[in-house]
């Protein structure tokens, strides 16, 4: 049985007036958990979906092409695209997160003595939009993106810092199938009003 994994920490940028997330700031760690994933075979379903021209529902799709379109330069050196993308089977010779294992204990394959943390480069911060996209982050992507948004009103902008632990990991997982709105979903519940 697997240890308690250690909750992997997001920062939020939320649109209050609209209430929905913008975008996380996302280090290594939960940029990994997503990309594990695809570790979980559905690659090789999505692949399917993509090669017969439809569209897989939900966010998985979104995680899928970020890995395709991610550069090369930010994987680890001895790390590609072609285990997550196409993966053999189950096994891989990356070390998932304790989170990943958890998840999908039973399906994760030995080790190697080649393993790497991971997927990607731990020294850059990720931005991970609401619907799953995965891009480097950097000041200017930020405004670059308030600015395609429309967001006038910075003061109507607000950071909230969550946790995923095992139970946030696998309601992250559900809506990734559902939704476009995985973040908001997940992190923003709807407001429920009581009346008299």
């Amino acid at each position: 049985m697997a240890t308690e994994a250690k909750p992997i920490t997001l920062k939020l940028l939320i649109d209050t007036v609209s209430r929905n997330v913008l975008f996380a700031e996302a280090g290594k760690d939960f940029v990994d958990f997503l990309f594990g994933f695809l570790q979980l075979p559905l690659a090789s379903i999505l692949s399917l979906f993509g090669n017969h021209s439809m569209s897989a529902p939900g966010s998985l799709t979104k995680i899928y092409n970020s890995v395709q379109d991610l550069s090369n330069d930010y994987f680890q050196t001895n790390q590609t695209k072609d285990p997550i993308l196409r993966p053999k089977s189950a096994s891989s010779n990356t070390k998932h997160t304790l989170l990943l294992n958890q998840l999908a204990e039973g399906y994760v394959g030995s080790s190697s003595k080649n393993e790497v943390e991971g997927y990607v480069k731990g020294v850059v911060t990720y931005m991970v939009m609401d619907d799953l996209t995965v891009k480097p982050m950097s000041t200017i992507s930020g405004f670059t993106l308030l600015n395609t948004l429309k967001i006038k009103d910075l003061g109507s902008l607000e950071e909230k810092n969550v946790e995923i632990d095992m139970d946030k990991g696998l309601k992250l997982l559900k809506a990734s199938f559902e939704s476009t709105t995985v973040l908001t979903d997940v992190f923003l519940p709807p407001v429920v009003l009581f009346s008299d």
